[in-house]
């Protein structure tokens, strides 16, 4: 067992700043990288030692996987930890981290390979009888076999693609009419974003609910998993609130989507922190979507609910140990709710805002935790995701905890750019959200932006103002963005999950 000495870290802001936390207390040292946006960012303050890696574009810097390891040997570090997005799911990355003789904090290539490619994911996962959502077993580009198949399954149907996600390549098809028009526009718009037009179909679920299960391996093949995190208040595919545990599980169903989610890990020889992702839908049946092969931006809930710090359990699996706690063990404590605020206008169809931090003052107080990467007087970087803080509020039962979120949402001040903590304070006000009764549609179904009672909603130039933001960004190069993973780091056009 080698023990890690010196982390660097290879991400920026929250998640960096997350890790870089924890590795101090366990008495590693850490480096940052960072691109010339980021030069001020306080992780690169926080870090024991910085390098720059390059021009602000992502694909200048945070993707340069030759920079970050060159910038791991030049100082020394005998680890390196992908945080989420950018090469966090990447195995060529992790190969290349394995190969130059350091430890990569992460699952092994190869179970990035596999679960990187929803088609593979899906075979391997039905090999250990996890549930799937009926549809195509392959990757298909034919329009005409690809419609038959849509009649056999049933319509309404769901058209994903095989690579990449953030919503890219994904259309809801109702009926055979409207096929091949969306199927086509589903081919298309994969191969842009990810160089791979091939996709799958499968039964679309009317009234789906986004539910996922935290799952931990070590490298001597044992499996637990964390419980499950209700992911369903989402806008364009991207969560914005997240809760654990989900209001809809029975302790029976848990333990069954728990055993489910611990054989897909086992499917692929996991290792290290992943969470896989399931669908479930209005009478209680569960499909399994994906597994990110990282860890979540939205972790905070499960080490609220266990008690236990999800980096410092992935740093102690890379360096060989084993997990020090059975299934049995584990235990819920309480109920945690996250809400992530981003530079976003929810009364302007959540278009990306920019700006300067003129007031940033977080809430403060019992069970409330802030994860972020700003401070007052900081601007929010044009070239990165636009998520300013994660706030996550911990009590004793769900109905307290969204009090305790309420009152932190008013508690936070922010000045400078528009957020979503309006947005978030709406979610935790509803009917629907406070009852359990919703799913993925809630902000279709219930939000519009004269709920927000802003004042500003209606003024024209704030409209303009935000539409022109957007053709600033796609005036760049887009070959110089990556679009990341899940839920993460990335561009604006295509945030995450």
């Amino acid at each position: 067992m080698t023990k890690i000495t010196k982390l660097l870290v290879a991400n920026r802001g929250e998640i960096a700043l997350r890790i870089m936390r924890s590795s101090r207390e366990l008495g590693i040292k850490t480096v940052a990288v960072f691109s010339e946006a980021d030069r001020q960012a306080l992780h690169v303050r926080f870090a024991d030692e910085a390098i720059c890696i390059g021009p602000p574009p992502s694909a200048e810097s945070y993707l340069r996987m030759d920079k970050i390891i060159a910038a791991a040997r030049q100082t020394g570090a005998n680890a390196i930890h992908p945080g989420y997005g950018f090469l966090s799911e990447n195995e060529d990355f992790a190969q290349a981290v394995i190969d130059a003789g350091l430890i990569f904090v992460g699952p092994p290539p190869h179970a990035i390979e596999i679960m990187g490619n929803k088609i593979a994911a899906k075979n391997a996962a039905a090999k250990f009888k996890v549930p799937l959502v009926p549809g195509t077993a392959e990757p298909i580009t034919d329009v005409t076999k690809a419609k038959k198949l849509s009649k056999e399954i049933g319509y309404p149907v769901l058209i994903k693609a095989s690579a990449g996600g953030g919503g890219k390549g994904m259309r809801i098809v109702n009926n055979e009419a409207e096929f091949s028009e969306q199927m086509e526009r589903a081919v298309s718009e994969a191969t842009s974003a990810f160089g791979d037009g091939s996709v799958f179909i499968e039964k679309y679920v009317t009234k789906p609910r986004h539910i996922e299960f935290q799952i931990f391996g070590d490298q001597q093949g044992n499996v637990v998993h964390l419980f499950e995190r209700e992911c369903s208040i989402q806008r364009r595919h991207q969560k914005v609130v997240e809760e654990a545990p989900s209001s809809v599980l029975t302790p029976a169903l848990r333990k069954v989507m728990g055993e489910a989610a611990v054989n897909a890990a086992r499917s692929c020889g996991y290792f290290n922190a992943g969470t896989v992702e399931f669908i479930l839908d209005e009478n209680k049946n569960f499909y399994f979507l994906e597994m990110n092969t990282r860890l979540q931006v939205e972790h905070p809930v499960t080490e609220q609910i266990t008690g236990l710090d999800l980096v410092k359990l992935q740093i102690s699996i890379a360096e060989g140990e084993k997990i020090p706690f059975s299934q049995d063990e584990l235990r819920i404590r309480g109920h945690a709710i996250e809400v992530r605020v981003y530079a976003e206008d929810p009364a302007n169809s959540f278009l990306p805002d920019i700006g300067t931090l003129k007031t940033y003052r977080r809430p403060q107080g019992h069970g409330i935790r802030v994860d972020d990467g700003f401070e007052e007087g900081m601007s929010i970087p044009f070239y990165y995701d636009p998520m300013i803080a994660k706030m996550i509020c911990h009590d004793e039962t769900r109905e307290a905890a969204i009090e305790k979120t309420i009152r932190a949402i008013d508690e936070y001040q922010i000045t400078g750019v528009a957020t979503t903590l309006g947005f978030c304070k709406f979610v935790m006000q509803h009917n629907a959200f406070r009852s359990g009764n919703f799913d993925t549609r809630f902000v279709e179904q219930y939000f519009t932006p004269e709920v927000l009672n802003n004042p500003n909603a209606d003024v024209d130039e704030g409209k303009v103002a935000a539409a022109l933001a957007v053709k600033l960004f796609d005036e760049k190069d887009q070959s110089t963005l990556q679009s990341a993973p899940s839920e993460g780091i990335n561009r604006w056009k295509t945030n995450r999950t």
